[in-house]
């Protein structure tokens, strides 16, 4: 069963030799904030073709350049086009061929973005990048905070469609469908903002073209790998949280992870 408007498209989650991760930053070891509420503002999510294609991978992207422009006070438009083109040169999508529409492995799209970058109106940004963790809660909080909006890689469950637009938890009703996570399918999204850290405190993430609330133990229940992305032509929302040195070591990261890409 699909649902008859949204499309997912996030392939199983995968690594990849010298794949740059956050854990070793100085901020990391930082307690994330308890709250971080940013319903005065609107991340002003798109859609990007995420009801006919299997796009969410870009989409997520777009959605992340567009929420971080938010907090500092402007937006960077993004048209379906663009998002169809990068989904179609990250993953091998041939536009007006369905069999090619079969979604994208998160890093290879991180990857990608950070070599060629991600067009948008007038300009093509590039991302710094770095993969959380599994278990690290707090990380995922911080990077929240500090680049605006974490990309999630989540199983979705058959069950989650019958709260699109109410608030995804793990105690859904037999009649809601299976709740196995992976029944419906792999789904890229942005973490937004959150009320609180705990079980049944409210996340909100970003996703087709809008905001949809979830708890933490659902989002636990469901994830399958998390990443921080940077964008460096955008300021960061708290410039003072993410110090010179962090940008350094991720940046050094990168520059290895695209290096060694390069000499496979």
């Amino acid at each position: 069963m699909t649902h008859p408007t949204l499309r997912l498209g996030a392939r199983p989650a995968e690594t990849r030799p010298r794949q740059p991760h956050l854990s070793g930053l100085r901020m990391m070891a930082r307690a994330a904030p308890p709250k971080l509420i940013r319903s005065h503002i609107n991340p002003s999510p798109l859609m990007l073709d995420n009801d006919t294609l299997g796009d969410c991978t870009s989409a997520g992207l777009g959605n992340s350049i567009r929420a971080l422009s938010a907090l500092n006070g402007f937006q960077t438009a993004i048209t379906p086009q663009n998002a169809v083109s990068f989904y179609s040169a990250s993953t091998g999508y041939v536009p007006g061929n369905a069999a090619t529409d079969q979604g994208g492995i998160e890093v290879d799209v991180l990857g990608y973005a950070a070599a060629h970058g991600y067009p948008v109106q007038n300009q093509t940004l590039f991302p710094l990048w770095g993969t959380i963790a599994l278990d690290d809660f707090n990380g995922m909080r911080l990077a929240m905070a500090a680049f605006g909006a974490t990309y999630f890689g989540v199983q979705l469950a058959l069950a989650d469609q019958a709260s699109i637009g109410a608030v995804w938890d793990t105690d859904t009703p037999a009649s809601a469908g299976d709740p196995t996570p992976g029944s419906w399918g792999g789904h890229c999204l942005d973490g937004w903002s959150y009320t609180g850290t705990g079980d049944t405190d409210i996340v909100t993430l970003l996703t087709w073209g809008t905001t949809q609330r979830c708890t933490w133990r659902w989002l636990r229940s469901r994830l399958m790998e998390a990443h921080g992305v940077l964008w460096p032509q955008l300021a960061t929302p708290s410039p003072a949280f993410l110090a010179i040195h962090d940008l350094e070591d991720v940046r050094a990261a990168n520059a290895a992870f695209l290096n060694g890409a390069a000499a496979a």
